[in-house]
């Protein structure tokens, strides 16, 4: 997100205090959508916010969205995502599609995936690619959503296609992990996935020529009537790449002494996070296992993720054959090194 720096507020509030007073003051009369979006593209984003003021206040969903904007990107106001998130949900309520895929993605961001999950998936539907990398995500990893890693691949390849870096990135992870043959069957999909979401497309732009908008509650197909300010990327959601395993099925073993702890630095990393409770959660599932019998749980920040390793192996080689026992029971992992 781009906050305005003091020093340029300032600037603008010495020039532009005069106007922007009158501008309030007559607001309820000359108010308009399209004259805040030129000013918006003018840079005059104050003025901006105070056109979009009334006409949404009446209840218009494109003022209301690009109210949402403004508030969501800290132009012509101060950042305020609790109020962004508010206005994005009216927008969308009145079928503003662009408001319906950005509230979709914010609950996601903000950890309310379960009711974020449909907006997210009427938005990868129409093309979106931020919703698209998403529920790649998703479906890849089992989470919010069924495992499908063709369809995770599909819609991952047309995120990246539309310039999402985190999406190359992702397909890049992917590769090491899903057979040719579901990749190969994964871009077929991706051209299927495309042409439904051009002809949904369509459809909007033949509503727009008709001046309709319908009501029925989101996800809908609406038009967007006047231009508005560039989407908003969300901060980028980091997943771990690494399939969820299946719980281990080990029988209890009978009275065995517990295993003494290792001392080695040798390390092998489990997944990387985005959400550190997910790092937890994998070491309940893996860290009874025999492979890493006597090593210790290790979090380590990295950038935006998390790193889940196991600490505790004396040698390179008993990191690699610890690594290779986790790999023959279908779970991934990667010599880390030493700490």
């Amino acid at each position: 997100m781009v906050r305005m720096m003091a020093a340029e507020f300032s600037r603008k509030a010495a020039t532009g205090l005069g106007v922007a007073v009158l501008a309030m003051l007559a607001a309820p009369a000359v108010a308009d959508v399209k004259a805040g979006v030129d000013a918006w593209s003018a840079g005059d984003f104050s003025r901006a916010v105070v056109e979009w003021q009334g006409p949404a206040a009446a209840g218009d969903p494109d003022a209301l969205f690009n109210l949402a904007q403004a508030y969501r990107l800290g132009r012509g106001v101060e950042i305020d995502n609790a109020r962004a998130r508010k206005l994005y949900e009216q927008a969308a309520s009145l079928g503003h599609v662009k408001a319906a895929d950005n509230y979709g993605l914010l609950l996601f961001q903000e950890g309310e995936q379960e009711k974020a999950m449909p907006l997210v998936k009427a938005a990868a539907e129409r093309g979106d690619p931020r919703a698209q990398y998403v529920l790649g995500l998703s479906h890849f990893n089992a989470d919010y959503a069924p495992r499908d890693w063709v369809r995770a691949y599909a819609l991952m390849t047309l995120a990246n296609g539309s310039g999402l870096p985190q999406a190359r990135d992702a397909l890049a992870q992917m590769d090491k992990y899903i057979p040719q043959g579901q990749r190969s069957q994964a871009q077929s999909l991706a051209r299927d996935i495309e042409a439904k979401a051009k002809a949904q497309r369509s459809a909007e732009l033949a509503a727009a020529d008709l001046g309709t908008r319908p009501s029925a509650p989101v996800p809908v197909v609406a038009a967007v009537t006047q231009p508005a300010p560039k989407p908003v990327t969300p901060v980028p959601l980091a997943f771990a790449m690494t399939p969820k395993p299946a719980p281990a099925v080990t029988p209890p073993a009978a009275a065995t002494p517990a295993p003494t702890r290792k001392q080695g630095r040798w390390r092998v990393q489990l997944g990387a996070f985005g959400v550190a409770s997910n790092a937890d959660r994998l070491w309940s599932q893996l860290g009874k296992h025999a492979a890493l019998a006597g090593t210790k749980k290790t979090l380590l920040p990295s950038g935006n993720l998390t790193r889940l390793l196991a600490t505790g192996f004396a040698s390179e080689a008993e990191a690699t054959r610890a690594c290779a026992a986790l790999k023959r029971d279908g779970k991934a992992c990667v010599v880390a090194g030493q700490g």
